[in-house]
């Protein structure tokens, strides 16, 4: 970090449930804004998004910035150990200490030491993958903690790995719980990526119906051959802050099997906002809701004459 260095650094380039509202993310949208910060944390996420490694004149140009506010900002996140300097080839890339931040926050993070033995509890039962994610307004959901079945198919989800907040089953949650207006979640809507798309029309109706069940369901839109089911965690103030999400093959969870994971998924999740402080004003949804795949009949055990027990087989996926 000598002068010698820094002189050529620059060089390189439900509908008993309450619909508690999300208003923090819009607000955080609004916030007055500190370019310094700003700039900064852009920084970092242009960098945690690049494949290899970014001199000063392209991390300004891809940002828009003048390259020696750039470089200024860059050498004080190199002090920081936030990001890596090579002297050699005059590029930078993040830094071992957001991994430091990271184990932080996972350490810290209530939700994740609540969540995992329900997740644990989830993926042994009913051979699935289950996550907790990190709601983040109307952007992004983050997964903070895992569980993974040692049955069959997987697919591949890290802590960390991130996606649009109103994708899959967590997003119609979202839609349902979140309190949000309709003209926002529409123009989400249209920005996100489907394997087998739906209209907003029936996705709106998949929302309305997580709101009234306690859960929501991606039966194969998202990932094709997948189907998710999540159910929302709310803190003290009401918020969907979380959710817990469960993820399968769609050949092997039948109409019932996916209500008796969504069951389990929506008592978990319930159990977590209750430690996490929140309180319901009006009684949440406990009874069996009945899930039936849109265009099949449920399946019906030759010992019952009911389809609302849990499948005989069970498989395992991640998102």
């Amino acid at each position: 970090m000598g002068g010698g260095r820094r002189a050529t650094e620059g060089q390189g380039g439900a509908r008993a449930v309450p619909r508690p509202v999300l208003a923090r993310g819009i607000e955080a949208a609004s916030a007055r804004a500190v370019p310094a910060v700003t700039r900064g944390v852009s920084i970092l996420k242009l960098l945690a998004r690049s494949h290899e490694p970014l001199g000063v004149i392209a991390i300004a140009r891809a940002l828009a910035i003048v390259p020696s506010t750039a470089l200024h900002i860059l050498r004080a996140l190199v002090a920081e150990q936030l990001v890596a300097f090579d002297a050699t080839t005059k590029r930078y890339t993040l830094d071992a200490g957001i991994l430091a931040l990271a184990r932080s926050l996972l350490r810290q993070d209530r939700f994740s030491v609540l969540a995992q033995p329900h997740l644990d509890a989830i993926a042994e039962t009913h051979g699935v993958t289950a996550i907790g994610t990190r709601v983040l307004g109307l952007a992004h959901m983050i997964v903070v903690a895992i569980s993974r079945s040692e049955l069959m198919l997987r697919l591949h989800v890290d802590i960390g790995s991130r996606y649009p907040a109103l994708i899959s089953a967590t997003g119609r949650c979202l839609a349902a719980f979140g309190g949000l207006p309709e003209p926002a979640l529409r123009r989400a809507f249209e920005r996100l990526r489907w394997h087998n798309a739906p209209d907003f029309a029936r996705w709106k109706r998949e929302v309305e119906q997580a709101r009234r069940i306690g859960y929501g369901v991606d039966d194969g839109d998202y990932i094709g051959g997948i189907t998710i089911v999540a159910a929302p965690v709310f803190r003290i103030d009401g918020r969907m802050t979380h959710a817990l999400a469960v993820v399968a093959l769609h050949d092997q969870t039948r109409s019932d099997r996916i209500d008796a994971i969504g069951q389990a998924t929506r008592t978990a999740a319930l159990s977590i906002s209750a430690q996490l402080g929140f309180a319901p004003s009006q009684p949440m949804p406990t009874e069996a809701t009945g899930y039936k795949r849109p265009g099949l009949q449920p399946a019906v055990s030759r010992k019952r004459t009911s389809g609302t027990g849990n499948g005989a087989r069970r498989s395992s996926a991640g998102t």
